[in-house]
């Protein structure tokens, strides 16, 4: 089964694109996502659109990227978050992801 991680960290902390800390196992996609200073927020709300400036976070984490990975069962999806670098100096949502 598929399962999405959205990984959140203080930007700062995180290591950079192509060092050994990217590197990981059952790996299907993903990608970092640039500084939280380039995002949107976008909300709808009687019909008006709302795009006000940087994320929407009350924990001061940053959305810094996500992966998909393939696992056996939910238990393996965390198993293999637990050895991510953002674990460590951030969060990690896992999630299954339907299969359609």
């Amino acid at each position: 089964m598929k399962y999405l991680y959205l990984l959140y960290a203080d930007e700062s902390k995180m290591p950079h694109p192509g060092t050994p800390a990217f590197d990981a196992q059952n790996f299907k996609a993903g990608d970092p996502v640039q500084a939280s200073k380039t995002s949107k927020t976008v909300r709808v709300r009687n019909g008006q659109t709302q795009a006000t400036d940087g994320p929407f976070n009350k924990t001061g984490d940053q959305l810094v990227g996500f992966y998909v990975i393939e696992a056996a069962d939910l238990d393996e999806a965390v198993k293999y978050a637990a050895k991510c670098p953002v674990a460590f100096v951030g969060a990690m949502e896992v999630r299954p992801i339907f299969q359609m």
